[in-house]
């Protein structure tokens, strides 16, 4: 199908369709097309990959996390399209004297290109969250920006051949 051919109307009936099926086939879940798909391919790539653990989705409205493992550890994951993901909400706020209460046990990254492949995969631990969190003043959450720094104490769970070469 060339997608050039087809004229407005119709691509938007296709967009429809296809996010329809996506939900039919649980690979998206809410509105959150790109959140979701970054769970879906996350936990898919953990569950098949030897020496990860298993994966499962967290029931939709979780606070904080969107996996959980067989083992029981806790997985927050988001999706960058750039290098800043979405916020991470319910710690304390910037300048909060408190520590915070470990809401998860590790953050799952997954990058993806301008055509939304999936590039990498990464995973940081509670600590090396907290060490490298950003305050987001907008949105009044914390954020993580995918410095060299953070890519450094980040394990490289995937990576697609463009990014390895």
């Amino acid at each position: 199908m060339n997608l050039v051919d087809l004229n407005n109307e119709k691509l938007v009936e296709l967009y429809s369709s296809t996010i329809k099926e996506l939900k039919k086939r649980n690979i998206i879940r809410t509105k959150n097309v790109t959140g979701d798909l970054a769970e879906y391919l996350a936990i898919q790539h953990y569950c098949k990959t030897p020496g990860l653990p298993n994966l499962q989705a967290a029931p939709i409205g979780t606070q904080n996390i969107d996996a959980i493992s067989i083992a029981g550890d806790r997985y927050s994951i988001k999706a960058v399209t750039g290098n800043v993901t979405g916020t991470f909400h319910g710690l304390k706020p910037k300048g909060s004297s408190e520590p915070d209460i470990p809401k998860f046990e590790y953050v799952i990254i997954c990058k993806f290109d301008d055509e939304y492949h999936l590039e990498a995969i990464y995973e940081l631990t509670w600590d090396s969250f907290v060490k490298h969190k950003k305050w987001h003043s907008t949105m009044k959450a914390w954020n993580i920006c995918l410095t060299k720094k953070v890519l450094f104490d980040a394990k490289l769970i995937y990576a697609s051949s463009l990014v390895q070469n």
